[in-house]
């Protein structure tokens, strides 16, 4: 009988010892939703190389990786839904993290992110967002539209890819046909900020955008570092970086590259500061075009220093249509540094982008413009100021001008100052830089009358 009974004692050990194994080996995990799911099996270890490297995403994470959100990364598939539902899931989560994780490619439609979201969200590019070939037949004006969002910061290693040269050719055989009409509207910006309040861009490149490769409409306190921006040199319009209607910027410690303005600084936009870039090649750093369609145009203290730029249309420029009406007032241009510039300074009041402009008499207001420390050299002309007969450019100092041809055997343009009143201090070269006139009483009051629009 005692023989039976340790029989049976050790049988039922048995089984719980058994048991007890498949429970460790296969013991349930409870899921971000609640479920509970067989665990993994890790003798496995060719999983994927997402799941080794990005960990997996829980409720308390502040890491929202695209993957995890079912982007496939290889550059073919649509990953914009994994995106979308990304960033709507960072949003809810204050300090959270949007991961474009490196070694993968991201095909990514036209698409809007929104806030209002939870303060300082991350958008951290280390991998590649691509735009669809197809992207040409969107009738939307922006390819990433970001909306209403604060304390906000888009960073990382990574590329955004516009591929606007499945765009360029078309739209210039559109501009040949429609001459008289800017074809602008038919190509996206790349990155577009709308409403947007304290946001910072740092690191990432953005490349061959169709249009502006980076844009701030109707934003505040806007921090751009440590970008790289490239396009061809032929690429239309494809503005580096485009301020409107925007206030409290800096700019600083970055590459552009493009067909057309490197930094473009449109009505609305005041307290920016641009310093330590590079441009190249472009058309220079743009105040305008301004007034355009007889409208008010606001620009005040914008400050430009430390910059080289190489290899462009213009140095730095400031347009202007005929017709318009406000005031471009506390701009200063210093230590610019210029090589292979047809103009490097220019002020143009009869600014048209067509093969002709109807002449008009308004204009807006310019004054208070400083150009200190230029120099290198040109291919074209030295200085071009060409202001309104009805409203001159009032309060322009030029303060140590060095400038000399690209090419000795050059017979370059003298400068020009049309209509342009203020001082020359310094050294001047050429001298034909030396040729602002001096302003008379009847150009102050004249020029005064002008300002009121925009206060």
């Amino acid at each position: 009988m005692r023989d039976r009974n340790q029989l049976l004692v050790s049988h039922v050990v048995l089984c719980l010892a058994i048991f007890s194994k498949l429970s460790s080996t296969a013991s349930p995990i409870r899921t971000k939703y609640g479920r509970h799911e067989p665990a993994l099996d890790h003798s496995d270890r060719s999983l994927p190389s997402r799941v080794h490297h990005y960990g997996s995403y829980t409720r308390y994470s502040k890491t929202f990786s695209v993957l995890f959100f079912g982007a496939a990364g290889d550059g073919i598939a649509d990953d914009s839904k994994a995106f979308k539902a990304a960033w709507k899931a960072a949003c809810l989560v204050p300090g959270a993290t949007i991961l474009i994780p490196s070694e993968f490619k991201f095909l990514i439609r036209p698409i809007t992110l929104k806030g209002p979201c939870m303060p300082h969200l991350v958008l951290q590019i280390d991998g590649t967002l691509v735009a669809p070939l197809s992207v040409a037949k969107s009738k939307l004006l922006q390819w990433v539209n970001i909306k209403w969002i604060h304390d906000f910061t888009i960073q990382g290693s990574g590329t955004v890819d516009g591929q606007g040269f499945a765009l360029w050719n078309v739209s210039e055989i559109h501009h040949l046909e429609k001459e008289t009409k800017d074809d602008s509207s038919v190509r996206p910006t790349v990155i577009r900020f709308y409403k947007c309040y304290n946001v910072t861009i740092r690191g990432i490149q953005i490349i061959n955008s169709p249009q502006c490769h980076l844009k701030f409409d109707n934003s505040l306190g806007v921090k751009v570092k440590n970008i790289t921006i490239s396009s061809p040199e032929d690429s239309p319009n494809t503005d580096g970086i485009h301020l409107q209607n925007t206030r409290d910027v800096e700019i600083k410690h970055s590459d552009i590259g493009c067909g057309d303005d490197c930094v473009s600084i449109q009505t609305g936009c005041s307290n920016v500061h641009i310093h330590h870039i590079r441009c190249n090649p472009g058309h220079g750093i743009s105040v305008g075009g301004l007034g355009k369609g007889n409208s008010l145009a606001c620009v005040s203290n914008i400050s430009v220093d430390n910059i080289i730029v190489q290899n462009a249309l213009s140095g730095v420029r400031i347009k202007t249509w005929q017709g318009g009406v406000g005031s471009v007032k506390n701009v200063s241009f210093s230590n610019v540094q210029v090589d292979n510039v047809d103009i490097p300074i220019v002020i143009d009041q009869y600014y048209c982008n067509k093969k002709s402009c109807r002449n008009k008499t308004d204009a807006v207001a310019i004054s208070e413009v400083k150009y200190r420390r230029i120099s290198g050299t040109y291919s074209f002309q030295p200085m071009h100021l060409a202001c309104s007969d009805s409203t001159p450019c009032t309060s322009v100092a030029l303060m140590d001008i060095q400038l000399s041809p690209v090419n000795e055997s050059l017979v370059p343009q003298e400068a020009l100052c049309w209509k342009s009143y203020g001082d020359s201090q310094g050294f001047l070269q050429p001298s034909s830089i030396s040729c602002l006139h001096k302003i008379t009483r009847l150009i102050k009051a004249l020029t005064k009358s002008q300002n009121y629009t925009c206060y």
